[in-house]
């Protein structure tokens, strides 16, 4: 691999703490974007699932007859400016204590709690490559002590609780509990371009039940409107990197109208998804629904290994052989197919033919340990059994094909391919990037609309002409019932769509960034 190609994996890797329970070094700084948002536009009153954005000139658009609208007027609205490396780690600027301590942060919609280094981490290196919160030298620090520690998809902090002021862009945070971490284990954080993490998820995965830095802002009546909204920028070269804009939206940064959807459990941004198409193709498992959030503070898309597969097969990503994939076609394949045919129950045909004890609970791919039930009880030692694993997957595999009308032939050459196109362990896969004229969409059903991504959107790429490399945008990350299927709509997703948090409504939106 070339550098840059090493280089991006590694942001990759540190901008994916994913935090499923309950993401600069101190040398550059970003400077922070203060500017007061005037006639942002019109926002929906509740119940109704649309934006109206400003037309040019700066009038509003006329809402249709049937809707309902209020204007935001002269709402002060608080912007952040971001920075963006390598399409993977989107960081602003923070600052902490009185004087100002400043920081850059991750902004990820996926935790909860605000953390950053402390003078105290003495045995970490990645602490000595990134600013430090000192308490001694703020006159509004308050002592709290009480011990914390956080596990993220790819790496862990610890340390203790402390409270100080938190400046957000303009707005002060007052008595904001926060983690000073002082010990950051591993490699996870110590090349990151950001020091810490601001957590934008809801205060039910909070570690110690901290009250988030944007509860406060409500609470102290910072913002007139509980909204906050992304915009980030896919270009790399752009002189913005992209925005968080707390208490509004930022109409020149989307077009159209957004797309809402409720909250359907409080804890990440979760909602409820539809179908995921490739080209005009459904993937079979979602057709039911799926669940998902957006989540800021990963970079890519995560979702189950099952419907990775087939995109990994369908943009000819390069994954691992499957030994026990390609055995349970061999010897069982015919045999699957024949009960899918007679019209078994698609969830029992694993378990009649002894792969996998069913229970009527487990999902597909059960072998990758869930990082949202780490420590839960499993019902089954068959549920984290490979052959099991590659039978689940087979059978959604073959529903898909039947739906088709292939032959049997044509149905067991697919399946035997897909198997070449699992994903390696870490979930990553490179493309051809001359390929990408000939990659298909792939699209995500929200709201009732399809949200679609074309090859140049879903794929990274690194470098310019022979020397160029490109790595998919989906990874792979099973999790089961009750809490998965789940997608994990990161930078790949959010980037191309401005997407809005209502936090008074409990919706998510998202329309065409611009």
């Amino acid at each position: 691999m070339g550098t840059q190609f090493t280089a991006i994996w590694i942001a990759l890797l540190l901008s994916f703490p994913v935090v499923l329970y309950s993401r600069d070094d101190g040398l550059m700084r970003i400077g922070l974007k203060k500017k007061r948002l005037d006639q942002l536009g019109r926002r929906v009153v509740p119940g109704s699932v649309n934006f109206i954005p400003k037309e040019e000139g700066g009038g509003a658009s006329k809402p249709a007859a049937t809707k309902k609208y209020y204007n935001i007027g002269e709402t002060e609205a608080d912007i952040v400016a971001l920075k963006n490396y390598l399409d993977a780690q989107y960081y602003g600027e923070i600052a902490i204590g009185t004087p100002p301590q400043t920081f850059t942060v991750i902004f990820d919609t996926g935790s909860s709690n605000l953390w950053v280094p402390s003078s105290k981490c003495y045995f970490s290196l990645a602490c000595y490559f990134h600013s430090k919160y000192k308490s001694s030298a703020s006159t509004t620090y308050v002592k709290n002590g009480t011990s914390a520690a956080i596990q993220y998809g790819t790496g862990s902090i610890s340390g203790f609780f402390s409270q100080d002021s938190v400046e957000v862009g303009d707005l002060v945070v007052k008595n904001q509990g926060f983690i000073e971490a002082t010990k950051e284990p591993g490699v996870t954080f110590l090349a990151s371009k950001f020091d810490g993490i601001l957590g934008l998820g809801f205060q039910e995965i909070s570690v110690g039940n901290a009250v988030p830095v944007w509860y406060n802002m409500v609470n102290q009546g910072l913002v007139k409107e509980k909204v906050f909204s992304f915009w980030l920028n896919r270009n790399v070269e752009g002189e913005e990197g992209g925005e968080i804009v707390f208490g509004g939206v930022d109409p020149n940064h989307y077009k159209g109208e957004h797309t809402y959807v409720p909250v359907t459990h409080k804890g990440y941004w979760q909602f409820d998804m539809g179908d995921l198409l490739i080209g005009t193709e459904t993937t079979g498992l979602c057709a039911g629904g799926c669940k998902a959030i957006a989540d800021s503070g990963t970079s890519l898309l995560a979702g189950p290994t099952t419907v990775i597969t087939q995109i990994n097969n369908a943009i000819g990503a390069s994954g691992i052989v499957s030994e026990e994939c390609k055995t349970v076609v061999a010897q069982y394949g015919k045999i699957i197919l024949e009960m899918l045919v007679a019209q078994a129950q698609p969830r029992k045909v694993c378990s009649q033919i002894s792969f996998c004890t069913f229970d009527g609970t487990q999902g597909v791919s059960m072998n990758i340990e869930s990082v949202v039930e780490e420590s839960s009880d499993k019902s089954s030692d068959g549920l984290h059994d490979a052959m099991c694993t590659a039978c689940e997957m087979m059978v959604v595999w073959m529903e898909n094909r039947l739906r088709l009308n292939d032959t049997e032939d044509q149905i067991l050459d697919y399946v035997n391919n897909l198997c070449d196109r699992l994903p390696s362990p870490n979930g990553e896969s490179a493309v051809e990037c001359s390929s990408l004229s000939s990659m298909p969409s792939v699209s995500f059903e929200i709201g009732g609309k399809l949200f679609e991504l074309s090859p140049e959107q879903y794929v990274l790429k690194v470098g310019e002409g022979v020397s160029a490399q490109c790595i998919s945008g989906f990874t792979a990350l099973d999790v089961p019932p009750p809490h998965g299927p789940l997608w994990i709509l990161g930078d790949v997703f959010m980037g191309r769509y401005h997407t809005v948090f209502d936090y008074g409504n409990l919706t998510v939106g998202f329309a065409d960034a611009a």
